[in-house]
């Protein structure tokens, strides 16, 4: 598969018939008119989308310049959007982009997210052929010049935990993406978010917009439920908030 049809393969899946009006469902509870959302990781710019349609304000960050381009065009002529060619890790300064150019979801940062990919079930196939040297951003340098973030969204594959080693402070709400390929990531997370402030928790499975548990958990409790999951869950969502009603079912 060609970069071009894979990069088609994203726009139409993400831009699905109907997947906008669910998506602004769900995102309605982290986001309203007059906010600001950081889509980190923006990829075709779905989420990003979504908070311009749910009224906020979106700092959308993404290094792979063949989604850049593609996010330009999405976003051409609304200011309410910045976009930010770079990495989000613990410091700034650059690093290498690991590239899957039949995939460009999966594209990392991330050495140890290749290691635990290689021969794991549910992800034969996948190779990351190329790589590139990108600029580095950090949550913190983004907040400085952009304004607090109402709420954060993080996909940057098996790079969160790097990502949050950049943030000082506790966001309203925030998401980041686990795999149980790599759960030890989603535990650091947990714990940095543990540290920074009184997040409680909740998951969503996949692309699945709906909230797995009956109610908001602590962090142990959140991470042994990661722990738990079968390997062919494969991958989700922890949406952690220090307002529980908002990751309430």
């Amino acid at each position: 598969m060609k970069p071009r049809s894979a990069l088609r393969r994203s726009i139409e899946t993400y831009y699905a018939p109907g997947r906008a009006e669910a998506l602004d469902a769900f995102l309605s509870r982290f986001l309203g008119p007059g906010e600001l959302g950081f889509d980190i990781g923006a990829h075709v710019g779905d989420r990003a989308a979504s908070f311009r349609r749910l009224g906020a304000r979106a700092v959308a960050v993404e290094p792979q310049p063949p989604l850049l381009r593609v996010l330009r065009l999405v976003f051409r002529g609304d200011d309410g959007v910045a976009l930010v060619p770079a990495l989000v890790g613990a410091a700034p300064g650059e690093a290498v982009l690991r590239l899957n150019t039949r995939n460009p979801t999966v594209a990392t940062a991330s050495g140890a997210f290749v290691a635990a990919a290689g021969g794991a079930p549910g992800w034969e196939g996948q190779e990351w052929d190329a790589t590139i040297t990108r600029p580095v951003t950090t949550l913190d340098a983004l907040t400085a010049a952009h304004g607090t973030p109402d709420f954060i969204k993080l996909d940057v594959e098996g790079f969160e935990a790097e990502a949050l080693a950049g943030l000082s402070f506790a966001p309203r709400a925030l998401a980041f993406e686990f795999t149980t390929i790599q759960r030890k990531v989603a535990a650091d997370c947990l714990a940095r978010l543990a540290a920074l402030g009184p997040f409680r928790f909740n998951a969503a499975l996949g692309e699945d917009m709906r909230l797995a548990l009956p109610s908001p958990v602590g962090a142990e409790a959140m991470r042994n439920w990661i722990a738990a999951l079968p390997h062919a869950a494969n991958s989700g969502d922890v949406y952690a908030s220090q307002e529980p009603a908002r990751i309430t079912p």
